[in-house]
This record gives C-alpha cells, sequence and structure tokens, in this order.
C-alpha cells in the first residue's frame, strides 16, 4: 500500500508506526467511543490499512515499530487470521465498525481497552505477552476458544450483550493462560465458558453480573486453576457450573448472590478445591451440588444453603463456621439423594475434630432417626424402642433413669405386698429392692427371685418387670456396640 492511497489521518497513523509513536485522535479524555459511528473521515481509518502496517509496514533502525492508536474509527473488519505479527497492537477507545478477525494468529500484545466492538474472533490465537480487553464493550460474541495468552487476559469492567448469540458471548473453553484472567466488575448477558480452560494463576470475578437466566451463567466444567477463583460479591442469575474443577486455592464465593431458581444454581462436583467460602451473603436460589468433591476447608453458612442440596460422597476436612448441629442437620434432611450416611459421618467426624463430641453424637442420633424412616414396620418399631430407652445409645442416662423408675416402680409394689415364699423354711429374708433387681437384670441374681412367687397381678407386675429388663439390657448393649465399632 503506497502511502499516496492514505487519508491524511491514515497517513499520520502510517507514519507514527515506524516508532511506536502514539496517534490520539480524541479531544476529550472522557470521550465515549460508543459514539463513533458519527465520527468523520478526520477520525477513521480503514482496516485494511491496519493490516498492511501490522504485517509489512515502515520500519526504522533503532525504533521498535508498534501500532498505538485511540479514539479512532476502525471501518471494515480487520482480517488477521494464521497472521503473525510482531509489533505490539493497542487500539484503545476505538470504534470498531466490523468484528476483527485474528483466527489462529500470533500476536506479541493486544489491547483493546477502553473501544467498541460488534465482536471478536480470535479462536484459538496466540499471544506472547498480554491480552487486554479492559472496559471493552462488546455487541456480539467475543470468541477467544483454545486461545493461547503467555502473560494475563484482562477483562475487568468489560461488558458483553449479545442478545441475539447462538451460544455462549464470551467463549474461553480451553484456553490456555500463562498468568491470570483478571475480570473483576466484568458485565455479560449470556454465557461465559469456561470448560476445560487452564489459568496459571488467580480468575478474579469479583463483582462480576453474569446473567443467563434459565441457562448457564457460566460453564466452567474441568476448569483448573493454578492459584484460586476470587468471585467475592459476584451476581450470576443463571448456573454456576464448576463441575470437574481443579483449584488448589480458594473458591470464593463470599458476599455472592446465586440464583438459578427451579434449577440448579451451583454445582462444584467431582471437584478437587482447596477451600470453597460461600457465606455472608443472601440465601442461593437454586440447588446446590458438591457430590463427590474433595475440600479441604469448607466454609458454608447454613443461612445460604438452599431447599435443595446434593451432599453425596462429599468429603472436607474442616467446616466453618462453627455453629450447634442443630444448624446443620436441616441441609442433610433436604438432601435430594434421599438419605446419605456418609453425609452424616463427615459433619459428625467434623465436629469430633474440634472437639465437640456433644455436637458429633447429636448428629449420629439424627442419622439413625433418619434411617429409621427408611426401614419396614418392623424395623421402625425397634428403632423407635431404642430411641426412646437409650437414644440409639447416644443418651446412655436414659436406660438409667427408665431403670430407676422400674425400680421405684417394683420395689413400692412388692413392699406393700411380699410375695409368699417358695420354700418358707429355705427362703431368705424378703428385700423389695433386690428382688426387683433380680426381675430387672437378666444376668445378675440376687437369690430373690428364685425364692418368691408373686400372686395374681404381682405376678403380671414381675413378668413386665422382665420383659422392660430384657429390653433395656438389649437396647444398651445394641447401642454400646454401635459406639464402639464407629470408633
Amino acid at each position: 500500500m503506497e502511502i499516496n492511497d492514505l487519508t491524511p489521518a491514515e497517513a499520520r497513523v502510517w507514519r507514527a508506526f515506524a516508532t511506536g509513536e502514539a496517534v490520539d485522535f480524541r479531544s476529550a479524555e472522557d470521550e465515549d467511543a460508543a459514539d463513533g459511528a458519527t465520527w468523520g473521515a478526520e477520525r477513521t481509518v480503514r482496516a485494511s490499512v491496519l493490516r498492511a502496517l501490522l504485517l509489512a509496514g515502515p520500519q526504522r533502525e533503532g525504533e521498535t515499530a508498534a501500532l498505538h492508536l485511540a479514539g479512532a474509527r476502525v471501518t471494515g473488519p480487520l482480517e488477521l487470521q494464521y497472521a503473525t505479527v510482531d509489533h505490539p497492537v493497542r487500539l484503545r477507545h476505538c470504534h470498531f465498525d466490523d468484528a476483527p478477525r485474528l483466527y489462529a494468529a500470533r500476536l506479541r500484545e493486544l489491547n483493546l481497552s477502553e473501544s467498541v466492538l460488534p465482536g471478536l474472533i480470535s479462536h484459538a490465537v496466540r499471544v506472547d505477552g498480554v491480552l487486554r480487553l479492559t472496559r471493552t464493550r462488546f455487541g456480539g460474541m467475543v470468541r477467544l476458544g483454545g486461545a493461547e495468552v503467555t502473560g494475563s487476559l484482562y477483562l475487568e469492567g468489560a461488558r458483553i450483550d449479545a442478545p441475539d448469540a447462538e451460544g455462549p458471548v464470551l467463549q474461553l473453553n480451553q484456553a490456555s493462560l500463562g498468568a491470570d484472567l483478571w475480570a473483576p466488575g466484568l458485565h455479560t448477558s449470556g454465557q461465559t465458558r469456561l470448560t476445560g480452560a487452564s489459568v496459571a494463576g488467580t480468575l478474579n470475578l469479583k463483582d462480576a453480573v453474569l446473567d443467563a437466566p434459565g441457562g448457564a451463567a457460566l460453564d466452567a466444567q474441568g476448569l483448573s486453576a493454578g492459584s484460586g477463583v476470587t468471585a467475592t460479591c459476584l451476581r450470576a442469575r443463571g448456573r454456576l457450573d464448576f463441575r470437574g474443577a481443579r483449584i488448589p486455592g480458594t473458591l470464593d464465593l463470599a458476599h455472592a448472590r446465586l440464583s438459578c431458581p427451579g434449577d440448579t444454581a451451583l454445582r462444584a462436583s467431582s471437584c478437587v478445591i482447596g477451600e470453597l467460602w460461600l457465606f455472608r451473603g443472601e440465601r442461593v436460589e437454586g440447588a446446590l451440588k458438591l457430590r463427590r468433591s474433595q475440600i479441604d476447608k469448607l466454609t458454608l453458612a447454613p443461612d445460604m444453603v438452599p431447599d435443595e442440596v446434593y451432599l453425596s460422597d462429599l468429603t472436607y476436612t474442616a467446616l466453618l463456621p462453627h455453629v450447634p448441629a442443630a444448624q446443620r442437620l436441616p441441609a442433610l434432611e433436604r438432601d435430594g439423594d434421599g438419605y446419605v450416611p456418609y453425609a452424616y459421618e463427615q459433619l459428625s467426624a467434623a465436629y469430633r475434630r474440634i472437639g465437640d463430641d456433644d455436637a458429633a453424637r447429636l448428629v449420629q442420633l439424627a442419622k439413625q432417626r433418619r434411617h429409621r424412616r427408611t426401614l419396614p414396620w418392623y424395623g421402625r418399631a425397634w428403632g423407635l424402642l431404642q430411641d426412646a430407652a437409650v437414644g440409639y445409645g447416644f443418651r446412655p442416662l436414659r436406660a438409667g433413669g427408665w431403670l430407676l423408675s422400674l425400680l421405684a416402680v417394683g420395689s413400692v409394689a412388692y413392699g406393700l405386698h411380699h410375695p409368699p415364699p417358695l420354700k418358707p423354711a429355705e427362703s431368705p429374708d424378703f428385700s423389695p429392692v433386690f428382688y426387683t433387681l433380680d426381675l430387672l437384670l437378666p444376668v445378675i441374681s440376687f437369690g430373690q427371685e428364685n425364692a418368691f412367687a408373686p400372686e395374681g397381678g404381682y405376678q403380671t407386675l414381675s413378668y413386665v418387670l422382665i420383659i422392660m429388663g430384657w429390653i433395656l439390657a438389649t437396647t444398651v448393649i445394641a447401642g454400646v456396640t454401635r459406639t464402639v465399632s464407629r470408633q
């Protein structure tokens, strides 16, 4: 392309390229690039001119050529498919009439911050440096699937509004980032896809707004984050899906608002996570699924737990905040998988690790009561009896209370009416207390039961005491056995 074929604005950009000089067409620093469609020829540059510069532009010895342009209207599509660009590309505060096409291109640096574009087609692009889309506004899909960025990808304050998009509006599936995905304040209307993406550093979605009601607001299945995911104060309408993610640091959803009524609000199943923070936010609207995940420290506020949870095979070492077991148990009762014994065992173990044995016993008691509802009628009847007698072994003092009550009844009854001896000449002195104990205790004998024979109603009372003694002994043994086997 000859310089004589260029407009004055284009010629200015052409001359500045060889030395990397910045060209700024803006008349004010606070100018809005959204008004770029009204800008005149004095600040309009054809995309074909930019392409010619980047592929075969003039260079000056001893200088670093670069495209550094601000406040321009770029007309026509910027076609750089499969191209290799060795110069930094900075197109800030610009207005693009057409979406740039960078499919499989190799760039040294790309900066489109504060610009307005109808979209971006950059599948499999490679950037040997950083890719900056800070506060960039897109009216269509941003396609970065399979992108490879050796540095960070900056999307802070970016907006992507693509109401007619057929598919995710932000595609970063299978992308590989050598540092961070920095996107605090990101606003998307449509799905954000990060399936299979690899982020060597931190994924930052603090204060982001992900809006995809009825679908997946964030699809991050198989995500690998080298550090952690910061999503403090995130607002998501639609499903957050981290299934199969590997996050050695923290998945921080503190102060977040997750809403997907009638569907899954957060799925973090089959994940390996260092810490999961879900607290100080509004109650989750939609199901919470943490099946088969391994979490070192789970910080889950009871008031954020929704009506529907799925916790089967969830493993965690520590559970915060430390609250009474009565506040944790309702979530296990609402498990969509039904009765999940392992969930109770995990909760009980978490309490035991911090020395709260009373809470651990309460969880175990709740587990037995929940299990009882799954049994046939005779199993439920026996379970009710064990619960009433000794609280399935977790309320051993109840057995003592029953024993003392029955002992008092028998002692008073037989103290007022001594049963006649079987062999008066050989019988020991009658003791109503030890006689009652002989009836109640199946193994121990004080020699009273075999020496006296009650009659009438007192004989019926003796049968009742014998039966109750066996029931108490059996339930106590069952409870002790259960406790010992658990320890």
